[in-house]
């Protein structure tokens, strides 16, 4: 899930960062108002679930009111990476004398979360020399201790009231970071104002989306939020597929990410499931989803986005792919499977390219798809293989 800057801005303060406020609105009608209460100059931002918009001229300044309405009017339904701009914020604009970077994100290598903070912020932090940058891993329980975010802040030459200063933004980062369970979490810039007060300009999170049931009293009140693994706002099949994980808390089908393909995909396996849709795009073949299946879940379930998959337009087949499962059974897999595809008032035998479920429960599973025409394959038939036999098949289907 991954917050807006607004929302990311308000989330921060209750861990005591400071952050120029950021007031949303929706439509042209509050922008006037808006302008008038925050004061002149201003910033007006697009409100986006990424970063990199000050290069994309999703950051507009304004020096008067009417400024402020021609920016807040090009930044409303712009597009940006495929997201109609809906909401824009407005803020004062600050001045100051240095700007920095700090961060926090996971260490996939080391299985620890890290803390990052660079001399170069704002556009200009993936252009920082090696020595403006310094990088310290800290524990998952403990948090980045304070004299270790200090030791980071002398490390890129801060001396003073500002290596104490930032060091204490680290630090609270840093918890932050841990309480929300969260995948990245950046403010950049962070600005030292004329006053020498240290200030988030910008604010960015992404919080973990198996974590968020227990963030719901945090999440609350930064309003209408919503999961994505796209970095934009989910479709309407995407919300659908979210809604029908939620119906059961048993097992994974539900996380959806929709593409403009022919093939729906029902895959799982850990890695696996990236090792088969990057194979059925190898072999040729367009898939019309990312969908991630596993934990054992019901066969209600798994009918229920089998059928949503299959309803979208131009979706003209399935395949069901998984690693060798343990934990799941094959047997409950093919029967939801089965379920689905009659609800989409499909033949079997015309729309699954083939279903390969090896592990628990397999020689049920087989007997299952087998009885209703569909091809089976089990360990003996490597991933690729399974993705390059579906992607061929997929093709008959069509003809």
């Amino acid at each position: 899930m991954r917050l807006l800057e607004h929302q990311s801005k308000k989330l921060l303060s209750n861990f005591g960062l400071a952050f120029t406020e950021s007031t949303p609105i929706d439509s042209m009608s509050g922008v006037r108002g808006t302008v008038e209460r925050v004061g002149l100059p201003c910033v007006l931002k697009a409100q986006t679930p990424f970063g990199g918009r000050g290069n994309v001229g999703a950051v507009r300044f304004a020096e008067s009111v009417d400024q402020a309405v021609i920016a807040a009017e090009t930044l409303f339904g712009m597009d940006l990476r495929g997201t109609t701009v809906e909401v824009i914020s407005i803020e004062p604009r600050l001045n100051y004398e240095c700007e920095f970077y700090v961060g926090m994100t996971w260490d996939t290598v080391a299985k620890l979360p890290v803390a990052l903070l660079s001399l170069a912020g704002g556009v200009d932090v993936e252009a920082a020399q090696s020595d403006q940058v310094a990088r310290e891993p800290f524990g998952p329980w403990t948090g980045l201790a304070p004299y270790k975010a200090r030791e980071m802040t002398a490390k890129v030459g801060l001396r003073g009231k500002t290596l104490v200063g930032i060091g204490e933004v680290l630090a609270k980062l840093s918890e932050a970071f841990l309480a929300c369970d969260a995948v990245t979490m950046e403010i950049n810039p962070l600005v030292i104002t004329e006053d020498e007060t240290l200030i988030g300009l910008d604010a960015r999170i992404e919080v973990e989306d198996e974590a968020v049931y227990r963030q719901r009293e945090r999440l609350k009140p930064l309003g209408e939020l919503t999961m994505t693994a796209a970095g934009r706002p989910p479709t309407p099949l995407e919300l659908e597929a979210q809604r029908i994980d939620a119906i059961d808390h048993r097992g994974v089908a539900g996380r959806v990410v929709e593409f403009d393909g022919d093939l729906a995909l029902l895959i799982g396996g850990g890695g696996a499931s990236l090792t088969v849709f990057d194979a059925i795009k190898a072999h040729g073949g367009s898939p019309a989803n990312y969908c991630e299946v596993g934990g054992n879940p019901t066969e209600e379930k798994v009918a229920a986005i089998t059928s949503l998959l299959l309803s979208k337009p131009g979706v003209r087949g399935m395949v069901v792919i998984m690693n060798v499962v343990n934990n799941t059974r094959a047997d409950v897999i093919a029967r939801g499977v089965l379920m689905g595809v009659e609800t989409a008032g499909r033949k079997p035998s015309e729309t699954i390219s083939l279903f390969r479920v090896p592990g628990n429960w397999e020689a049920e599973a087989r007997e299952i798809m087998e009885a209703a025409g569909v091809q089976v394959y089990g360990r003996e038939v490597s991933l690729d293989a399974a993705a390059r036999l579906a992607v061929e098949r997929n093709r008959t289907h069509a003809a």
